[in-house]
Formats: C-alpha cells, structure tokens, sequence
C-alpha cells in the first residue's frame, strides 16, 4: 500500500496546477488530560467564515488520531463518523482518542477536538466515531456495486468554476478536475497538496479525510450567496483503503421542503470504487 508523501507539487505555470500550500495543522505538543495540541493554519479556513475551518481539515485530524489509538496489526478503519457541535475556530485546538469498545475482531475507537476558552477551559466542537474491523484475505471474492469514473482529466479540462468568494483558505489546497455530470451526479477528481500534520506523510486514510468533506461543495444544487448549506456531519465507509493520492466524487445532493439537505457521494480512487459518504445538511436563506 503506498502513503501519500509530503507536498512536492510541480510549477503551476508548467500544468495549470496549484502549488504546495501550507499543511493544515502544525504540532504545538502534548498538553493535559492526554490531548495532542495543534495550530490550525490558514490552509484550514472556510468558505463560510475566515475565523471558521473547512469541515476537511479536522475530520482529517480526527481520522488521525484513531488510526495512532492503540493501533494493532491487521486492523483497519472502515467507517468513521465526525459530528460537528459548533464552528471549528482556526486557532491551536486539542484532540484526542480512546477505545471506546474493545475487540478481538471488532473494536470501537472515539476522538474529539476541543477549542480552548479565554478561561482556560475547553469546549468540545467536533467528535467521531470509528469501527475497526480485523482484516482478512478476500482478494478472490472482491466486488464493487458502483462504475468507476473516468480517467483524471489533464487540468487544461478543469471546467468547474469555483463559486464568488470560495477561492481561500482550504479550497486553494485541493486541485480539483471535473468530468461532465450524469444520473444527477457531479462527478470530480481531486487531491490535496497539504498534509494533514506539518512534516508528516499522509495516510491512505488521511487522503480520503483531506477531500471527503468538499462533497457538499462539489454538490452545491443552490447559490451560496442565496443559501447556506453547512453540513453537521460527515460519516465514510470504506470497503477498502485508497491506492492513489487522487479521490474521485460521485456525488448527488437532494434538498428537502424543511430546510434539511443530504449530500451522497460514492468515493473512488484510481482503481475504482472505495466507498460512500454522506452528509447531512442545514440548508437557510441567507437574510
């Protein structure tokens, strides 16, 4: 299984792609109460609010942290739910994570990031659950219910025009390629050019987690400077582990009469289909 390395992206002048960007988070160290203590770069800002990150970066962090809890050989993710309680400042944050229920087979691990107050407290703003299940040798059974995508496009093809006033912060960290819509669906090949944690290489999980959450921009069906459609949450279930740093979104948003949206999206890498995601969505009129 190849890891995705560090940022070592080519000119943008020479392929029209955009150059290496700061990594998401920067390691401060260990504080109390067995958290990990990180600074949020601008590369994590969203397109919502410049104090506010990108749902991205911290569901990729949390990832993070269960993959490094009590790891055990022959065990890997395959569902993780984040939950998002609040805004996500971009500020030094702390997380951590435990096993919530342990397993031979099957075992439960938990995480939180928590944003720390002017009183010295912490508020828990985002938490995630995650199964890991033991692995076995399938390979002769193996299947997937989806088509895969289309080849990459070279990025002379891009054709997805970024909405006014969403080209900062986390979206200046992704190259993005579209392929034309179909069955209802957008449908995008994308990459980070930051790692998760500053000096770190990136893992075939991290790789998903560093792109999942851009499906609901992928997917808008409404103007964003007419609505807002924030996501309160963001569940991944990987039948396998990605083989290429590129990502590929299959993805379908409806939108119901109450204010509630969903944003499907089938997960791919460049060997086909890896999985799905799902986000739930607060969709308002802006004022």
């Amino acid at each position: 299984m190849s890891q995705v390395s560090e940022t070592t992206w080519t000119d943008a002048a020479e392929t029209g792609d955009r150059v290496a960007t700061p990594a998401y988070f920067v390691p401060v160290g260990p504080v109390e109460g067995g958290y990990e203590r990180y600074l949020a770069t601008e590369s994590t800002v969203s397109v919502w609010a410049h104090t506010m990150q990108h749902g991205a970066p911290p569901s990729a962090l949390l990832a993070r942290a269960v993959e490094r809890c009590a790891p055990r050989e022959g065990m890997r993710v395959t569902r993780l739910t984040m939950e998002i309680l609040g805004p996500i400042p971009v500020a030094e944050i702390d997380v951590r994570a435990w096993v919530e229920r342990p397993g031979k087979r099957i075992e439960l691990v938990a995480a939180e990031l928590a944003a720390l107050l002017p009183d010295g407290t912490r508020r828990v703003v985002a938490k995630a659950s995650a199964w890991r299940i033991a692995t076995t040798d399938t390979a002769s059974v193996a299947l997937t219910a989806d088509a895969p995508l289309p080849p990459i496009p070279p990025s002379a093809q891009i054709g997805w025009d970024i909405p006014a006033g969403w080209d900062v912060g986390y979206v200046r960290t992704v190259d993005i390629r579209a392929l034309p819509d179909s069955g209802g669906a957008r449908h995008v090949w994308v990459r980070s050019h930051s790692a998760v944690v500053d000096g770190e290489p990136v893992t075939p999980l991290g790789t998903v987690f560093a792109v999942a959450d851009l499906a609901n921009g992928i997917g808008a069906q409404l103007d964003p400077a007419k609505y807002t459609f924030l996501n309160t949450d963001l569940t991944v279930d990987l039948f396998r582990l990605p083989v290429s740093e590129w990502i590929g979104l299959s993805v379908a948003t409806s939108i119901g009469p109450d204010g509630v949206g969903m944003c499907s999206t089938v997960l791919h890498d460049e060997q086909g289909p890896i999985g799905r995601a799902l986000q739930i969505l607060e969709v308002r009129a802006r004022d």
